[in-house]
């Protein structure tokens, strides 16, 4: 299914829009004032905090947030309900989304890191990551948990900001797996299930517009099969919540999900302009767990992981961390956006098989996420777009534990698409 309704919390949560089976024709519900002020208001303090925390790299990194949590909503641009589509009933309209929009990031990446410039100072840097072991068991583990938890990384954050009550467990436990892939991570960095990293710019000698024209050709290609992939399956169509009209749709979606893409790719181009890196997400969520552990009195300081370079995140304050403020601007701005569009539900029952699910889920993404390094967006989005051969990696094997994931959901009656249905 293509963006799943918070109505039902046994379907997946990578959109807070009412149930996808609903005609499009159905009226839009009116804006929620209440939700859409506190919305409005927590960017606003965000904006400000994280200026007056860490200075205008801040500040401008929390409107690129908020400005990536009204997209993912609006768009409802799914990582999670795309494999799940093309595994289950060879949807791929989602797939062709992510293909999209990492063409289009592709193309905005190569001359930001050939150039070596950035708005702050700084060389840009991106996402080449190690091939290995760890990656082949965290990128498999991230996708099971993926179909599991109801949503990826992304979609849990703009989920929460859309008032889904279940993936706010999904969250707590994301973090909870995250610390103990930190905890692990001295066994699964081991030189010995360790290779090196490989970029096809670098380690090619393509350079990164030769690289360039070669991975927007293999997108391409991959494109026309996965068009052919669909005709040949007679998919499901997959279905969107209602919408408004005209100019009204910008604030009140939801937005095409070609629409979502470019300007996702768009924004993670900002974000490697303005920081240095392109965007991510899950290390934010080691750092707030292994602050709470700090705080309780675990001494996180003395592990491996928190030496070196990350060793000062753990004593500034949280709003210093660019993946942080970027996270938390991803939330404020679906909550803006879901309330605008009249969409914020909070789920008031929550079947324990549903929660059972959802806490395996965002254990298994969390753990997973620190062994691939990264999840869905700063291992696929991310590392695709810097040219990482691990990115490419971690979206074959996510494919695998997607597959696996399907065969787990019915243990916990969690639905999934079927060739008979008329929408997915």
């Amino acid at each position: 299914m293509s963006s799943s309704a918070p109505v039902d919390p046994r379907v997946a949560a990578e959109s807070q829009a009412p149930a996808a089976t609903e005609p499009a024709a159905q009226a839009l519900p009116r804006p929620q004032w209440v939700p859409l002020t506190v919305g409005i208001v927590a960017g606003a303090a965000l904006i400000a905090g994280a200026g007056a925390v860490a200075g205008a790299q801040a500040a401008v990194l929390a409107v690129l947030g908020l400005a990536l949590g009204l997209t993912l909503f609006h768009s409802r641009f799914g990582f999670t309900s795309a494999w799940r589509q093309l595994v289950s009933v060879g949807q791929t309209s989602g797939i062709r989304a992510h293909l999209l929009m990492l063409g289009a990031a592709t193309v905005l990446f190569a001359p930001i890191l050939a150039g070596g410039v950035t708005f702050f100072g700084g060389q840009p840097e991106g996402y080449v990551e190690p091939l290995g072991l760890s990656l082949v068991v965290g990128a498999v583990l991230f996708g099971i948990g993926m179909q599991l938890g109801g949503a990826c990384a992304s979609g849990t954050l703009f989920a929460v900001g859309g008032g889904n009550t279940l993936l706010v467990i999904t969250l707590f436990f994301f973090i909870c797996g995250s610390v103990l892939g930190a905890l692990h991570m001295p066994f699964w960095s081991a030189d010995a299930i360790t290779m090196g990293s490989f970029s096809l710019a670098e380690d090619t000698g393509l350079g990164y517009a030769g690289a360039a024209v070669l991975q927007v050709g293999v997108l391409a290609v991959i494109g026309f099969i996965a068009v052919r992939w669909a005709r040949r399956h007679d998919a499901p169509q997959a279905g969107r919540p209602p919408s408004a009209r005209g100019l009204w749709r910008i604030v009140r979606g939801s937005w095409p999900l070609w629409v979502g893409a470019l300007l996702l790719a768009a924004l993670n181009a900002v974000v490697l302009l303005t920081r240095g890196t392109p965007w991510g997400i899950t290390s934010a969520f080691v750092l707030w767990g292994s602050k709470a552990l700090q705080a309780l009195g675990v001494d996180v300081a003395s592990w491996p992981y928190w030496q070196g370079e990350k060793a000062a995140a753990l004593s500034q304050p949280v709003l210093a961390d660019a993946t942080s403020v970027l996270d938390f601007g991803i939330i404020a701005g679906a909550l803006v956006a879901s309330a605008a569009s009249g969409a914020f539900v909070l789920a008031k029952k929550l079947p324990l098989r549903v929660v059972a699910a959802a806490a395996i889920g965002g254990l298994l993404m969390g753990y997973g996420a620190r062994l691939a390094y990264g999840c869905n967006i700063g291992a696929y989005f991310g590392g695709i777009a810097s040219f990482s051969a691990h990115g490419w990696a971690w979206g074959l094997l996510a494919l695998v534990g997607t597959w696996i994931g399907l065969k787990l959901r019915p243990l916990f009656r969690l639905s999934v698409p079927k060739p008979t249905d008329s929408v997915c």
